[in-house]
């Protein structure tokens, strides 16, 4: 899967990963390989992001939107 997070500021992530975990506002998710289509909103917290390395990555938010579509993930967030 392709994700990308991206601030108002800049694009503080673009790569492959194999997992992403978010702090939903109604509560934490998972998003994984041929994840069904979703746009949620986002609470202050850490979004886990797992590379295909399985190389693990903390990315700390202060809310934002994420939107999933045909295994791309984006994140727009608020750092």
């Amino acid at each position: 899967m392709k994700l990308e997070i991206i601030t108002p500021d800049k694009k503080v992530y673009s790569g492959e990963v194999t997992s992403v975990k978010l702090p939903g506002a109604e509560g934490s998710f998972g998003i994984m390989n041929n994840h069904a289509p979703i746009i949620a909103t986002l609470k202050k917290g850490i979004v886990k992001v797992t590379e295909t390395s399985n190389k693990v990555e903390n990315f700390e938010i202060k809310g934002g939107v994420v939107e999933v579509l045909n295994n791309n993930i984006i994140v727009l967030a608020e750092a």
